[in-house]
């Protein structure tokens, strides 16, 4: 039997601590995402990295999380979500210590890839303790409360990141983590209460997981090293991977998700999209610094309007949407994104940030306003409600892999290679081919929503006849992974639209 489910109200002491712990645990894998970007250059001139090694900074960390995401939140669930946060927390501290010291750039790597574990640990958990802790007439307040203040950290994490690099050192990024880290485990364990789901049951799909991990590590690591032999590997132990869940009885991802046409298609319109985000947000900070002479902190302010622009119009894009369909915004975002791109392709030597790089930056998160909700609100629709929860859980995964293999994969394919990156104009010429192929992706991205998603309101499907029994987030800014309320409480296994790309 699992403890007894108790909920407080948002006013009391204790649903300010849990407010408190859950803001500063998602923070902790928020700040990271943002940061981590903007200490790069460093990074690379530090430890003499080659640009394979950058790509493997960024890679294995995502790789670890986008594989246990889902495992990670139904572990939570049955074991006790506050339980599996705390043990996330600690992880992605000591993991963040080995990153803070690492000696040459392959022990930083290591040290991504188990930093990605604890971040698989800890993110599920943060809203799904929230919702579980707070009284229901409470929890509306609550989520926004999370979502604002998670904003107000998303926008200040270029700013503080790049100051970090600037006046100290890449390192104080990653040991940034250990204070914050204390506090989260302080406060959970000593103000937030324990809950589990009792209705999770089953055997959890270790299998699933572990053949999930095996696949996208068998593809990065052959796109990075551009050779195919491995990325073909990584491919048939997909084909296993599908095999496994089409007959286990509790599959990582239910095949039946992919009966539904919006939802397959709304996923193929996030892997094009996404995978062209991954690659700007990998790339537009480096190009900066490397390129046209930027600072570390004057690359992340450069940034910070993209930000803004979702934290103010995203949740205006999901009504709309709601109301008039989501096929159009989710035409028009890519469409408007890719012309930012091309804005970007201005960015050089001796760019200056109001000219050449700001009207860029602008119409980038502008198309990201019009695209982001509305397509998660797809998603969700495109199920019924009780499964709506895992079909957002599914559709982050998807996001979070098709940008570990843009990253991966597009420096290859741009020209980019060895340290390449030592040299400004040979970066610049390659930035502006990668710029081109993901105009292309978000341009694919726009022709699949204008073709496979319907017109018009999407409705729930007829099958859905239970109350809502999650509580579903959506991205607000793809970069930080900040989240918004969308719909109603979650279990930690089935949602994690928000934190980190």
């Amino acid at each position: 039997m699992g403890p007894t489910r108790q909920t407080v109200r948002l006013r009391s002491a204790t649903g300010r601590w849990v407010v408190l712990a859950t803001v500063l645990g998602s923070s902790l894998a928020m700040l990271d995402a943002t940061v981590v970007n903007i200490a790069l250059p460093r990074i690379g001139e530090d430890l003499d990295a080659t640009v394979a090694g950058l790509q493997w900074v960024l890679s294995g960390y995502t790789l670890t999380l986008a594989s246990l995401i889902l495992l990670a939140g139904a572990l939570g669930d049955r074991l006790g979500r506050r339980k599996v946060f705390v043990w996330g927390t600690v992880w992605f501290a000591a993991a963040s210590l080995l990153c803070g010291v690492a000696p040459n750039i392959e022990m930083l790597v290591a040290a991504r890839i188990l930093q990605g574990v604890g971040a698989a640990l800890l993110t599920p958990g943060s809203l799904a303790l929230l919702s579980a802790a707070i009284d229901p007439d409470d929890r509306g307040a609550a989520i926004g409360l999370w979502s604002g203040l998670g904003g107000v950290a998303a926008a200040g994490g270029p700013l503080l990141g790049g100051w970090i690099v600037q006046v100290s050192s890449w390192r104080a990024v990653f040991l940034l983590n250990l204070p914050l880290a204390v506090a989260v485990v302080w406060v959970a364990l000593r103000h937030v209460p324990e809950s589990r789901d009792p209705q999770q049951e089953g055997r959890l799909d270790v299998v699933g997981a572990v053949l999930a991990a095996a696949g996208l590590a068998g593809i990065t690591y052959g796109l990075i090293a551009q050779q195919w032999m491995p990325v073909l590997l990584g491919l048939a132990v997909f084909v296993v991977f599908v095999v496994v869940e089409r007959r286990s009885t509790d599959p990582l991802i239910p095949p039946a998700l992919f009966r539904s046409r919006v939802f397959v298609a709304a996923n193929l319109v996030t892997f094009a999209v996404y995978a062209a985000l991954g690659g700007v947000f990998f790339l537009l900070v480096l190009q900066l610094q490397l390129a046209a002479g930027y600072s570390p902190l004057a690359s992340g302010v450069a940034t910070v309007p993209i930000t803004v622009l979702m934290l103010l119009l995203s949740s205006r894009a999901g009504r709309w949407a709601q109301h008039h369909g989501p096929r159009l915004p989710m035409t028009v975002g890519p469409l408007l994104a890719a012309a930012g791109l091309a804005l970007m392709l201005r960015i050089g030597p001796g760019a200056s940030y109001l000219t050449d790089v700001l009207p860029g930056v602008l119409v980038f998160g502008l198309g990201l306003c019009a695209l982001v909700a509305p397509l998660t609100g797809a998603v969700l629709n495109s199920v019924s409600t009780d499964r709506a929860g895992i079909a957002s859980g599914v559709n982050n995964a998807v996001a979070r892999s098709s940008q570990l293999l843009a990253v991966a994969a597009l420096p290859g394919l741009a020209g980019i290679t060895g340290t390449d990156y030592t040299d400004p104009q040979v970066f610049s010429d390659g930035f502006h081919v990668a710029m081109l192929i993901c105009m292309g992706l978000l341009v694919i991205g726009a022709a699949l929503a204008a073709a496979l998603v319907p017109a018009g309101a999407t409705q729930l499907p007829a099958e859905s006849a239970e109350p809502l029994a999650h509580e579903e987030t959506v991205d607000c800014c793809p970069h930080c992974d900040i989240s918004a309320p969308a719909v109603q409480p979650v279990s930690s296994s089935q949602t994690e639209r928000g934190l980190e790309p």
